[in-house]
């Protein structure tokens, strides 16, 4: 039998203990402040990045499962921070977009959020972020090559 390493040497366990802290700490911030769920603050920042969307392409651009987008786009919607608008390019969908108060929100919000990723970077230097950033996307776009049946557990191990 093998010896096993353990599992917080586990890279993608390493992973998802670092995301989910860097995550918890800032979704506290725009909870308390904002009354924002994880999943809100994701859509809302990916459409304050890039504009009306589809819950499709939410779904696609923020890896959340279909269930999760739908909850925080109909919360965004009836906090009248974001509006569904017919998808004249698609008669099936609608597009999603942030309000003017929306607008406003995410405006508050994102020097908040970069003084928060300041504070918890601040060890780094900008080499070390860069390779950082670099080494994160690399694994992201490798997970995206794999999916679609190159897995056969849960783990990634075949």
């Amino acid at each position: 039998m093998q010896p096993t390493s353990p599992l917080s040497r586990f890279l993608p366990y390493q992973l998802s203990l670092a995301s989910n802290a860097v995550s918890g700490r800032i979704a506290m911030e725009y909870r308390q402040r904002f009354g924002l769920s994880i999943p809100e603050w994701r859509v809302m920042a990916i459409l304050g990045d890039n504009g009306a969307l589809t819950q499709r392409d939410l779904t696609r651009r923020t890896l959340m499962d279909k269930v999760a987008v739908n909850r925080a786009c109909k919360g965004l919607e009836e906090r009248e921070l974001a509006i569904r608008t017919p998808n004249e390019a698609d008669g099936r969908s609608h597009l999603l977009d942030l309000t003017d108060a929306g607008r406003t929100m995410h405006g508050e919000i994102m020097p908040l959020a970069k003084e928060i990723e300041r504070q918890l970077f601040e060890g780094f230097s900008r080499e070390e972020l860069d390779l950082f950033r670099t080494l994160l996307e690399r694994a992201r776009h490798r997970a995206e090559e794999l999916e679609g049946g190159d897995f056969e557990t849960g783990f990634g191990i075949k």
